[in-house]
């Protein structure tokens, strides 16, 4: 080899250090901030911010992405090797506190419970831990979506849930859109006045099966709605005021089927002579309090004496709107022994010296006579029967959800939770 080569070979070896020397190599790690953005968007994961970040909640390998490892520098001290490693710089939040993730379930339904609905809704969202938190039954206890546009599938999807009370009138209800056929766990149910389909309301109500409470004010129903409202032997209290476009059979196999009701209201329904002999012959014996108004022409004395005797513990009886009722009938009110509450409004073959008879009946408190008698004779009837309220109420209270006022938000006495106050469609 020349000698000029072996002296530039020497030189550069000379220069290169050895491997116990105390100087390290320089070394540069080549990282564009922005590709993790790109990786991490296309993953589908938000970019957290460097400045934001704290290592307790943090998987350590987004951190060893986010923050790549620094060259480690070797130095030797007295025979003893220590590593150096530059540490990355993390801001920690500036309060000390635990993880959402670390609570218990039994923790986030307490909190849970706290929510309003709109909110209950928004944090199902957050991942699918707090999703099934959200729908646990334990918060769809009671559910009130009064006068509320309710689009097609809500119905479906919330009832399943485990929604023991439902308020919903003078709702828009679309399809519910049940995912299965199990039965629903609803007892108490307000659906007076709602816009619904009768195929939809049917649906509805062939999946209840335990109701206690149920109103359908105002609503077109049928033969197989009825049916379905059969099937509920436990129930309670019914409200059919208004209703229509049923049969006289269908309402005869209600009424047998369902032999524990105690609160029953058919008043004004489109009833014909055979409705209301189907009603009277066959309303439950347990029943005590009735409203049986509205029937002009087809409620007949003969009728009130079937009635009487089959519910002879009536305490609270309203015929108002019975223009064929006239004071022979009264004869029948002395048989139930427990009457307290008597409506007569708008009878109009009973006069009010007629009226004067019912104040033999021990335990009347009040009687409703509007119509019948002028300012003048109510005032002296009054004077008569000290001892009974005359015209003291408008209208009746009987088997119907709500009373007093439209700021009242219970339904049967029980108050709904949760509340949908947002005025527009769920």
């Amino acid at each position: 080899m020349p000698l000029r080569q072996a002296t530039t070979h020497r030189r550069h070896l000379q220069e290169i250090p050895a491997s116990d020397s105390n100087v390290s190599t320089s070394f540069t790690w080549s990282w564009d901030p922005t590709k993790t953005s790109e990786l991490l968007s296309g993953m589908g994961v938000s970019v957290l911010k460097k400045e934001k970040l704290g290592s307790e909640n943090t998987p350590q390998e987004l951190l060893v992405s986010l923050y790549p490892p620094q060259k480690r520098q070797k130095v030797k001290e007295k025979d003893k090797d220590f590593v150096i490693a530059r540490r990355p710089r993390l801001l920690r939040e500036t309060e000390s506190g635990i993880s959402w993730d670390a609570l218990p379930d039994e923790l986030l339904l307490g909190i849970f419970a706290y929510l309003p609905l709109i909110d209950l809704l928004k944090v199902s969202q957050i991942c699918k831990r707090w999703q099934r938190l959200a729908f646990d039954e334990s918060l769809w206890q009671t559910l009130d979506l009064t006068g509320k546009n309710l689009l097609p599938g809500v119905i479906g999807q919330l009832l399943p849930v485990g929604v023991n009370v439902l308020r919903c009138p003078r709702s828009c209800i679309g399809k519910p859109l049940f995912k299965n056929n199990r039965p629903l766990r609803v007892q108490h149910m307000d659906m007076s006045n709602c816009t619904i389909n009768v195929a939809d309301l049917h649906t509805i109500l062939c999946h209840c099966d335990r109701l206690q409470n149920l109103s359908l004010e105002g609503l077109v129903l049928s033969d197989d709605i009825i049916r379905s409202i059969a099937q509920n032997s436990s129930l309670v209290r019914l409200n059919l005021s208004g209703c229509s476009e049923f049969s006289a059979e269908a309402l005869t196999m209600m009424l047998i089927s369902c032999s524990g009701l105690e609160e029953l209201n058919l008043s004004w329904c489109d009833f014909t002579a055979d409705h209301i002999k189907a009603a009277v012959n066959h309303i439950s014996t347990n029943v005590t309090q009735l409203n049986f108004s509205g029937y002009r022409q087809n409620l007949q004395i003969s009728d009130i004496k079937t009635l009487v005797t089959r519910c002879p513990y009536l305490v609270q009886l309203d015929l108002s709107d019975s223009a064929m009722l006239k004071p022979e009938c009264f004869q029948y009110f002395h048989q139930l022994i427990c009457l307290q509450h008597l409506s007569l409004s708008r009878c109009y073959q009973i006069s009010p010296a007629d009226l004067l008879e019912l104040g033999e009946i021990p335990t009347l408190k009040t009687l409703q006579a509007f119509g019948i008698v002028t300012d003048n004779s109510l005032q002296l009837l009054k004077e008569t029967l000290p001892h009974i309220k005359i015209n003291c109420s408008h209208f009746t209270t009987i088997a119907r959800p709500t009373v007093g006022s439209k700021k009242n938000q219970e339904i049967w006495g029980i108050k709904c939770r949760l509340t949908l106050r947002n005025p527009s469609g769920l």
